[in-house]
C-alpha cells in the first residue's frame, strides 16, 4: 500500500483517529490520548502550540515544520474527539475564501 499524499493524508489520518477511539489505551498513543479525555488532549494541543511558537520565534525552519506537524496532528485528535474532522475545517476555510479578514472578523458574534 502506498502512502497517501496531499489532502488524502488528512482523510486517512482521520480514518485512523476514528478507529483508535475504540482501541485499548495500551495499544496506541492516540488511544492513550483518548483515554486521558478531552482535557488531556487539549493540554497536548496547548503544548504543541507553544512549541510551534517557540520554533518560529527561533527561526528554525526545520523545527517549525516538525512542531507544526505535531500541532496539526494533536488538533486532528481534538477534532476527532469532538466528532469533527478536516472536512469541517476545510469547509469553514472555503467559506472564508475571498472574504476580507477584517470583514469576516467583524461579522462574528460578540
Amino acid at each position: 500500500m502506498s502512502k497517501p499524499t496531499g489532502d488524502a493524508v488528512l482523510r486517512e489520518l482521520q480514518r485512523v483517529l476514528e478507529a483508535r477511539k475504540q482501541a485499548d489505551a495500551d495499544s496506541s498513543y492516540v488511544a492513550k490520548l483518548y483515554a486521558n479525555g478531552l482535557d488531556g488532549i487539549l493540554k497536548k494541543v496547548g503544548e504543541e502550540a507553544t512549541e510551534t511558537v517557540m520554533a518560529a520565534k527561533d527561526g528554525d525552519r526545520e523545527r517549525i515544520v516538525y512542531e507544526t506537524a505535531d500541532l496539526w496532528f494533536h488538533t486532528l485528535v481534538m477534532l476527532a474527539a469532538m466528532d469533527l474532522g478536516p472536512d469541517d475545517i476545510l469547509a469553514e476555510l472555503e467559506r472564508r475564501f475571498g472574504l476580507s479578514g477584517l470583514d469576516e472578523k467583524a461579522s462574528r458574534p460578540s
